[in-house]
């Protein structure tokens, strides 16, 4: 074989020089000059001062990254790394932000392409008559409040004198290789601490929050009341029927929708979402919606198909909302984060034990050296939230994990049981049962406000909410 006949074509025809020079001409100024400055804007800046004062005198760089394959041509559509986001507002592509060690900042952008190269209509990638529109580098100055500059400039930029520098890595395969002679241990420990960072929201981030959980609330009833549909299609029916709600009102779902009916809710992360929806199952629902500003809800409710659950589906139910219960009542700042979760568990290895399902006393399952109750809640009881579903998750333990909660931490309580269907350890009438209630929740300077009580806890009140919500 050979070298010619490995070539390939491209879909689009050759452009002449004809074509090229018409093309070139003929275009409008179409610069937005009046551009009022994002509402972000006015928290970005302080962020990146508090960055800054982590690592004065040095250099640091956060880029946003860019667009990944999904197969072949086709890439998923883009979303900035969190911490891009979080110190900037900007969410196109290729971005990458640099601080100076004087603390000055500059965003270099991949801006519009205009109309004096060719790249305008022959990039199917960046050129604006394949992708779309990008801001020009003044409108994402004005917009964004902070000098911009080509991101072509960047390898100019960061050469000359050398000064230390730190890099979020593995975000922009083309940055860390631009920066490879700085990389470090250091780089770490500048990763963490973005991560740490945003663990305490501020007032702008906790109404985005707010905004995501009622979008999500919403999705829910839509859900309920597309249950009649489902039950003659399938979860696939209701995983749609969500992300339409998180599309029309947001960016998009913040996670990957977990629509789980019958035996699939024992699976913690069902997301396959492809099987029936039948009258005497329980649905487990556990989605989130993603505002335009990137923050997302984390949502879990259980609902019976039917509308009505049966006696044992109610008496589980109730014993996940008592763990649930128990956790909330934890939740106040100087308590460390894991108190809720052991909250949590002790109801449920208690309620394990009246079923007659543990092997051991529930004083015994619920030792250090047992732990035998997790057989049928094995993950853990929440997380952070905000830019990510599990967010500040590079934080070190001892800022999160085995820290303690502050005011303004936004978190997650979602204890749970999951029986599966082949366990022969329990009753047969528990097999291929999952439950799960999921809150978000504000940490305040006196405890907690919760942000999902627009949707209801109860089995009594999940029965009546149903109905309202589905007549």
């Amino acid at each position: 074989m050979n070298r010619t006949d490995l070539h390939t074509g491209s879909h689009d025809l050759p452009v002449s020089p004809a074509l090229e020079e018409f093309m070139l001409s003929g275009w409008a100024d179409s610069e937005q000059h009046d551009l009022p400055v994002d509402d972000v804007a006015g928290w970005t800046g302080a962020r990146r001062a508090r960055l800054h004062a982590r690592f004065p005198g040095e250099r640091l760089v956060v880029p946003a990254g860019g667009y990944k394959q999904r197969s072949n041509d086709q890439s998923y559509r883009f979303r900035p790394h969190s911490a891009y986001a979080w110190l900037t507002g900007d969410q196109s592509s290729d971005g990458v932000l640099v601080v100076e060690p004087d603390g000055e900042a500059t965003l270099f952008l991949r801006p519009r392409s205009d109309r004096r190269s060719g790249e305008f209509f022959r990039d199917r990638v960046y050129g604006e008559l394949w992708a779309g529109r990008r801001p020009t580098l003044g409108e994402s100055s004005r917009r964004l409040a902070v000098p911009t500059r080509h991101v072509a400039e960047l390898e100019a930029a960061l050469s000359g004198p050398r000064v230390p520098t730190r890099v979020l890595r593995g975000v922009d395969g083309r940055v860390d290789a631009l920066l490879a002679d700085a990389a470090g241990p250091g780089d770490a420990e500048f990763a963490a601490v973005l991560a740490e960072l945003r663990l305490v929201k501020d007032a702008w981030e906790i109404d985005q929050l707010e905004q995501a959980v009622a979008i999500t609330t919403r999705g829910f009833e839509d859900v309920v009341r597309a249950l009649p549909t489902a039950k003659r299609t399938s979860e696939r029916y209701l995983e749609g029927v969500f992300w339409q709600r998180a599309r029309l009102e947001g960016n998009d779902v913040g996670y990957h929708s977990i629509v789980a009916a019958g035996a699939h809710a024992a699976t913690l992360h069902w997301i396959d979402n492809d099987g029936p929806v039948r009258d005497g199952d329980l649905l487990l629902l556990d989605a989130g919606a993603e505002t335009r500003s990137l923050y997302t809800a984390d949502i879990t409710r259980v609902f019976p198909v039917s509308g009505r659950f049966s006696p044992l589906q109610r008496d589980l139910y109730e014993l996940c909302r008592q763990a649930n219960d128990a956790a909330l009542e934890c939740l106040k700042p100087g308590v460390e984060f894991r108190a809720f979760h052991r909250a949590a568990m002790t109801v449920l290895a208690y309620g394990l034990a009246d079923l007659g399902v543990l092997p051991c006393s529930a004083e015994r399952a619920l030792a250090e050296d047992s732990g035998l109750y997790r057989r049928w809640t094995l993950c853990g009881s929440g997380h952070m939230l905000g830019l990510d579903v599990h967010d500040c998750a590079a934080a070190r333990a001892g800022s999160y994990l085995d820290g303690r909660l502050e005011a303004g931490h936004v978190l997650t309580v979602e204890p749970g049981l999951y029986f599966q269907p082949d366990d022969e350890l329990i009753p047969a009438e528990l097999r291929g049962l999952g439950l799960r209630i999921e809150e978000d929740v504000l940490i305040t300077d006196d405890g907690y406000r919760l942000l999902s009580d627009g949707l209801p806890r109860r089995a009594d009140d999940v029965e009546t909410w149903m109905h309202q919500v589905g007549s």
